[in-house]
């Protein structure tokens, strides 16, 4: 295959393999069949113990006589938001809204009021499960207060109150399409506020079950579930992936390496997912206090290049091989990958080459002519596993998914005549920290709310440990004083930690464009020549 030759940038060699109409819950009730004794979940304590255990018979009874009870309260095709950290709960929402037919949004813990509450009216979410607190987030409180003022939230469920969670178990449940939305994750935006991507049950199985085939996984293994459930490597590749390979499942509340090390050691995890921020903290706990890690074969690795160091590290110390994967939420996610039979080099130089089942090109943003191998363009995919379309947002799909199919992923790069791609930068100003996207224009919306404020203007930086941090620019209004703490704090009080800006600066006047508009790519410039010098930045989409 890889004796093949490109001239133009532009691969569809692994676009032939075999797409299922797959469904979640037609997949556990296959694996109950199948291996119904095999473990299938297990949770993971913060201390590095596991708790409650389940086998996939019992997971399917569970997951069932959940999804009854949703159906004498929800009607198919309604949307179910979930609000919460890594926890088994979370999981059986999961397949029992999609036994139900009922849609899964999914919310990130960090989330403050006003981000939960534009969730959950954009997505026009009839339920929200939750549970008391996340991390000293008071989620409970700030759920049921934003859910008071929206009409269509008929319910509001403490995940575990087992009282509330299962209810009559009565219910038909009805049958179930590959090709209906199983889930809505909500991504990045430029408007200021993120957009919903709308994923069918044969979008996310099949990206799930491909890329286990690409990794070259065994069936009835263990996985750590490191990376947050909201998130596309959390819900889809973890527990799908899982789901098809038999495998046991072990989701963590929140990433802390000693206790995933522990975990990984009593429960013989042969693979995980992680980004690479994780990566480097495993490696330097497992340095410190060495464990047993003779199971692990391989870490997953998506949000950020992984720097040639760093895949030697994990294979000496971690004993896992790292593969990137790059790829975007409305890809279900993965559009490239690694290979385990790749080189160190071709691993941490490029993002691997075209998942399986998906095509890849490498376009002139503006004459859209696909570009000569090694010629820098806009990265786009054309596969089974592009999105149904963002949620009540038709301007918008036909911005991301063109005419011919092919879905823009708003990132630079090349293509070598192997059919490799590497990241060379991004159309979109999207903020990549820690894996996590961020995108300025809802952090500009929230300082401008400040009465200090003039002005804003939001970016990312680079940062060798987070990738990117965010960085803002400020111009104070007359008679308030530049005060950085104050300003964060305020943030603090608004949005989630991670978005709040790291770096601040005034300003008293602005790089502009022609036109008047702040010319956001010179303040950049500017910004990291006088206060941090240049260094790598991660550029994996997500």
């Amino acid at each position: 295959m890889t004796e093949q030759r490109l001239v133009k940038a532009h691969c569809d060699w692994y676009a032939g393999e075999e797409i299922l109409d797959t469904t979640i819950g037609g997949l556990l009730r296959e694996q109950a069949a199948q291996n119904g004794d095999a473990e299938a979940l297990v949770e993971g304590k913060m201390d590095g113990t596991t708790g409650r255990r389940w086998t996939y018979a019992e997971l399917l009874n569970d997951a069932e006589r959940l999804a009854k009870g949703f159906a004498t309260r929800f009607h198919p095709g309604e949307r179910i938001a979930v609000w919460g950290p890594n926890i088994p709960e979370w999981v059986l929402v999961e397949y029992a809204c999609a036994l139900a037919g009922l849609t899964l949004v999914t919310v990130n813990p960090a989330y403050q009021k006003r981000e939960l509450d534009y969730v959950l009216r954009q997505s026009g979410s009839v339920a929200l499960f939750l549970i008391k607190e996340v991390r000293g987030n008071p989620v409970a409180e700030i759920g049921r207060a934003v859910c008071a003022d929206i009409p269509h939230v008929r319910e509001v469920i403490d995940m575990h109150d087992a009282a509330a969670m299962f209810t009559d178990p009565s219910g038909t449940l009805p049958e179930v399409s590959a090709h209906d939305p199983a889930q809505i994750q909500y991504t990045s935006g430029t408007t200021g506020f993120p957009k919903g991507v709308v994923l069918s049950h044969r979008n996310i199985t099949n990206n799930a079950r491909l890329f286990i085939k690409s990794g070259d996984l065994p069936a009835r293994q263990s996985t750590i579930g490191l990376t947050p459930l909201f998130h596309t490597m959390g819900c889809s590749m973890g527990v799908l992936g899982s789901l098809q390979s038999a495998t046991k499942y072990i989701p963590l509340p929140f990433f802390e390496p000693n206790a995933a090390l522990a975990i990984i050691e009593a429960e013989k995890v042969s693979w995980t997912l992680a980004v690479p921020t994780m990566a480097v903290a495993m490696i330097a706990t497992q340095r410190a206090n060495p464990r047993d890690l003779s199971s692990m074969r391989l870490i997953g690795m998506g949000g950020a290049m992984v720097a040639p160091e760093l895949a030697k590290a994990a294979e000496a110390v971690l004993g896992a091989k790292a593969l990137v994967a790059y790829g975007q939420t409305e890809s279900s996610p993965v559009i490239t990958s690694a290979r385990p039979t790749d080189s160190v080099e071709d691993i941490t130089t490029t993002i691997g080459r075209p998942a399986l089942g998906c095509e890849v090109g490498i376009f002139d943003p503006a004459t859209n002519a696909i570009v000569d191998c090694g010629v820098v363009g806009e990265i786009r995919s054309r596969s089974y596993a592009t999105m149904l379309g963002y949620h009540e947002n038709p301007e918008a799909t036909a911005e991301a998914i063109d005419s011919d199919g092919w879905l823009h992923t708003g990132d630079l790069g090349t293509m070598d005549d192997r059919g490799f791609v590497r990241i060379t930068g991004r159309v979109k100003e999207m903020i990549i920290r820690g894996g996590e996207n961020l995108f300025p224009a809802e952090i500009e919306n929230v300082l401008a709310e400040h009465e200090g404020v003039a002005e804003c203007a939001v970016f990312g930086v680079p940062d060798e440990v987070l990738g990117e941090a965010v960085a803002a620019c400020v111009r104070m209004n007359e008679g308030h004083a530049f005060d950085p703490e104050a300003l964060r704090a305020f943030c603090r009080s608004q949005i989630a930690p991670q978005k709040c800006p790291a770096y601040w600066e005034e300003v008293t006047e602005w790089p502009l464009t022609g036109s008047g508009k702040i010319q956001k790519f010179k303040l950049r410039d500017q910004f990291i020549a006088k206060h941090i010098g240049e260094k790598a930045v991660g550029v994996l989409g997500g």
